[in-house]
């Protein structure tokens, strides 16, 4: 009867949002900079773009950035990833100090969830530094400030576009570490990450490839970003444009380089928090058990809660605050 309940709020929520558009699908080669004869097996090309992905280090890797613009709270550099549309290239953050005590300085970037306005976490960033840890939210790539005029949404961040979908989330990691790296060049030696749904996965991706970040903390999980989108009440859109033209199983592969599932046994050095909701419907439980035991197999630090709610529910009270208050508890503690 919960159950029930909970998933009939979560589908009145999720249907307050009527702009979702059903985009065709597409391979996205020219993301990836294909050579031309690459459309005549276009799966096969991608694959083998994704496992060369894999196995590269430096794919991650943003490279040194001199374009650091700061004024009034507000952070802009160019992203290590240029992208077709101007507006997203430069990356935007707003910076919450906290009074600094001792000679530890503690700061946490914050990633907030697909979609998420500009005022998105912004009351979690405020709770941060009152607490003492100073904070910076990012904005995702095609989010608020970086969204081009044609968008409504941030549909070009996880779209049935399979190169740019793989190439805008590889940018979101490329843009959180060069926010790291500032709060690092402003004196911070301890580091920390906090993501939430999409956030999340990006935050584990960061976390994995970034050695500056201490303490992770991973809200709404899943080892797989297209099992997310493939079986998520929010990206029911996405998957109508995916349906019939590629299968899961090809999907996962694909896309496995903005998964969190291959570079889990990079998470060893820092201590996480991964929180999940009990009858969320956008990131299925069995996917965030999964990723649970993986954590447990390879003996990584961590912590679980679980929430008595679902996705969108977790955003409204007294959800909300339970949420928020796991959270800055974790950080507070380990970061």
């Amino acid at each position: 009867m919960i159950a029930r309940f909970f998933h009939a709020w979560e589908h009145r929520l999720v249907a307050i949002d009527t702009n979702r558009i059903i985009r065709p699908f597409e391979w996205g080669l020219d993301w990836l900079k294909a050579p031309a004869d690459s459309a005549t097996a276009p799966a096969n090309w991608i694959e083998q773009w994704a496992t060369t992905a894999l196995s590269d280090p430096t794919w991650f890797d943003p490279g040194p950035c001199e374009g650091y613009t700061f004024k009034n709270s507000q952070l802009a550099f160019p992203s290590a990833l240029e992208t077709p549309h101007r507006e997203n290239n430069t990356v935007h953050a707003r910076y919450f100090p906290a009074k600094q005590g001792g000679h530890e300085r503690r700061a946490t970037l914050v990633l907030p969830q697909w979609n998420a306005d500009s005022g998105g976490h912004i009351g979690l960033c405020q709770l941060l530094a009152r607490l003492g840890i100073s904070a910076l939210r990012l904005s995702l790539p095609y989010h608020d400030k970086r969204m081009p005029p044609e968008l409504s949404r941030a549909d070009f961040i996880v779209s049935s576009n399979i190169g740019r979908t793989l190439q805008v989330n590889r940018q979101a990691v490329l843009d959180a570490r060069r926010a790291i790296a500032w709060l690092a060049s402003r004196g911070y030696n301890k580091i920390g990450i906090l993501g939430t749904s999409l956030g999340s996965c990006l935050a584990a991706l960061t976390t994995a490839h970034e050695p500056l970040i201490k303490t992770a903390a991973l809200n709404h999980i899943s080892p797989y970003f297209a099992d997310v989108v493939w079986e998520g009440l929010s990206t029911a859109h996405v998957r109508a444009g995916l349906e019939g033209k590629i299968a899961l199983d090809l999907l996962r592969r694909l896309w496995l380089p903005i998964s969190p599932y291959p570079y889990i046994e990079k998470l060893r050095n820092i201590h996480a928090l991964l929180v999940y909701a009990r009858y969320d419907l956008s990131f299925p439980v069995r996917l965030s058990r999964q990723l649970i035991t993986e954590f447990e197999r390879l003996g990584i630090r961590h912590q679980v809660t679980v929430l008595p709610c679902g996705h969108y529910t977790t955003g409204k009270a007294p959800f909300s605050w339970l949420d928020g208050y796991t959270l800055v508890q974790f950080l507070r503690r380990y970061l």
